[in-house]
């Protein structure tokens, strides 16, 4: 059996930045187990997993556009310090922030001065070019009910 639409893959994987071969992420021995064709996962690494077989280990180079996007120059943003009041600032420092909708806002700290803070909202990926070193480790027919929710069930599967 193959990577292909409506089947149920799991697969380890390490994440790295193309530019530096720093590691991003990786599974550790916790494969991730995904529906083919339901979006789960970034489209340009699913598109290059299909024909892959059980067992197959593969390097994958996914570009930035396929990836998480380029980079947004308009999400680079300036706020008061004092929004920051009590946070130890610093540069690359990761903050999450609530929208009143209650929706969490990653950003970075990408420099600030006495009275105000540059943060970055994109995507922490963005801009990026990634490689996946993955291995497929099993392969299965997605059930109806799976196909008809968009999402593996049952072990190792995500509930959104």
């Amino acid at each position: 059996m193959e990577v292909s639409k409506n089947k149920v893959v799991s697969f380890e994987y390490v994440l790295k930045d193309k530019e530096t071969g720093e590691v991003l992420d990786a599974s550790q021995g916790q494969p991730l187990t995904f529906l083919v064709g339901a979006g789960y996962i970034i489209p340009g690494l699913e598109e290059r997993m299909l024909g892959m077989k059980e067992g197959e280990k593969k390097t994958i180079e996914v570009p930035a556009e396929e990836a998480y996007g380029i980079a947004d120059p308009n999400l680079i943003q300036q706020a008061p310090r004092e929004y920051f009041e009590g946070v130890d600032l610093e540069v690359g420092l990761p903050l999450q922030a609530q929208t009143p909708e209650g929706q969490i806002i990653h950003m970075v700290v990408v420099d600030f001065d006495e009275n105000t803070v540059t943060v970055d909202l994109n995507h922490p990926l963005a801009g990026k070019d990634l490689v996946f070193d993955v291995e497929i480790k099993s392969i299965r027919e997605a059930t109806p009910d799976e196909i008809l929710h968009g999402h593996a069930h049952g072990p190792g599967g995500h509930h959104h």
